[in-house]
């Protein structure tokens, strides 16, 4: 079986890391990427892994493609501390080990909000690269929503990821304020002028979409929610591009 190094990426986790950590104990080595955490993460995290380093938090993708090159092992299992590999996908990844056909592979998410289970709202097509070899794939250079560049061959694993994402409302709604930003200067450069169509067109389309299109309402209230969470996030980043286009520096 080919080894295998998992990597967590780590700040101020302590409410999460001992979870994810024993959830990915069958790798042959375990990396904490932590930047700079100010709770107990890193005191929790010496429990279960030696191999901890630390480095200032620029963005997701940068972190990830600083850690992956310091890895023992050419196989990758790649996991956010909210994140949980259970025993089905364990023993997907382990058989994909025993003989790999591919450079990476696509796992799928279940996702849950607040506690609750999202089986629709655009949700339930949501897959990420997180099984990989590391000389055949970095993250590419956004701020946000940042995915694998695979030099080579991509397959899918049959078994999800389980995301437990957004434990309360204030870390949701910072969290996706904090997106909006990163999201406005990863477009700033791609959208000539702000207009109606941004400012109006875009968020109604946006919330039609997650809700109607993509079966929100089967989702009920947090279905709701998620829609109308959507159209705000695309209206405030539009506000956000229109004003760094003005020059205005953002706190990021």
């Amino acid at each position: 079986m080919e080894k295998l190094t998992a990597i967590i990426p780590t700040g101020n986790e302590e409410h999460n890391i001992e979870e994810v950590l024993q959830s990915v104990s069958f790798a042959d080595e375990i990396m904490v990427v932590d930047s700079y955490s100010t709770d107990r993460t890193v005191e929790l995290a010496k429990k279960h892994t030696d191999f901890i380093i630390q480095r200032e938090y620029e963005n997701s993708a940068s972190q990830k493609n600083w850690a992956i090159p310091q890895a023992t092992h050419e196989w990758i299992l790649l996991v956010d501390a909210d994140e949980r590999v259970n025993n089905e996908l364990r023993q997907d990844i382990q058989k994909v080990l025993r003989n790999p056909q591919k450079d990476a592979y696509w796992i799928y998410r279940q996702n849950y909000l607040m506690g609750q289970k999202v089986n629709y709202s655009g949700w339930q097509g949501d897959k990420v690269i997180r099984l990989f070899r590391k000389s055949k794939c970095r993250y590419e250079d956004k701020h946000v929503h940042a995915e694998v560049i695979v030099n080579g061959s991509t397959g899918y694993l049959k078994n999800k990821l389980d995301h437990y994402t957004y434990h309360g409302l204030d870390p949701y709604l910072a969290k996706s304020y904090r997106y909006s930003t990163w999201g406005a200067y990863d477009r700033a450069n791609k959208v000539k002028k702000i207009t109606a169509f941004h400012l109006v067109l875009k968020p109604l389309f946006g919330f039609f979409s997650k809700y109607i299109l993509q079966l929100g309402i089967l989702d009920g209230k947090l279905g709701l929610v998620l829609a109308l969470q959507y159209s705000s996030y695309l209206f405030i980043r539009a506000v956000k591009i229109w004003r760094i286009q003005q020059g205005e520096k953002l706190k990021q």
